[in-house]
């Protein structure tokens, strides 16, 4: 058998090639390899959307130059590595309209799904910490109602309400806003 070993994808091939996919399908650049995700169930998606909502309002009520965005925008973490994270905050210069690699994630979060669930709190994890501006990193568990709060060199803190004040950036959120609806 003749198998081809294709050389890996730099994050410039792989925005370009998803760029010209007709039926783009949600995906991750993860060692040079494109990798699908899977569909998200509506729990999963619900809180999103409260992730970005309450980033969002915690943002404008501090009057802080910063943007939160959902999945879409991209976190380059190397040459070859590029995640789409649920939810993140972009602080600094305002992104352009044509942009999709974040110039300065200092908030990212994931949402857990059961495809998703070791990478997220192991590759993800060590990953998006490489970037120098990225300060926090939550990772959500829908099935148990937590979030946990990982902040460069601190311990991970697992929490299920309260207030959590997310500086740098200077946001003040309440854990129940983040983890959305019941």
């Amino acid at each position: 058998m003749n198998v081809a070993l294709r050389r890996p994808m730099t994050v410039e091939e792989y925005l370009a090639w998803s760029d010209s996919e007709s039926e783009r399908q949600r995906s991750e650049l993860i060692n040079g390899q494109v990798v699908a995700m899977a569909p998200e169930r509506a729990a999963h998606n619900r809180i999103k959307i409260a992730l970005v909502v309450t980033l969002d309002r915690a943002i404008k009520a501090g009057r802080l130059p910063c943007e939160a965005f959902t999945d879409g925008i991209v976190v380059r973490v190397d040459d070859h590595t590029a995640y789409e994270p649920d939810a993140l905050v972009n602080c600094g210069t305002k992104m352009q309209e044509w942009e999709i690699i974040a110039p300065n994630p200092v908030i990212v979060a994931e949402v857990l799904s059961p495809t998703t669930k070791h990478s997220d709190t192991s590759a993800k994890l060590i990953g998006y910490f490489k970037l120098p501006s990225i300060a926090h990193y939550l990772v959500i568990d829908p099935d148990n109602r937590t979030l946990t709060h990982h902040a460069r060199e601190r311990a991970p803190n697992v929490l299920s309400g309260g207030t959590l004040r997310l500086d740098p950036a200077g946001l003040e959120v309440t854990v129940e806003d983040l983890l959305g609806p019941n």
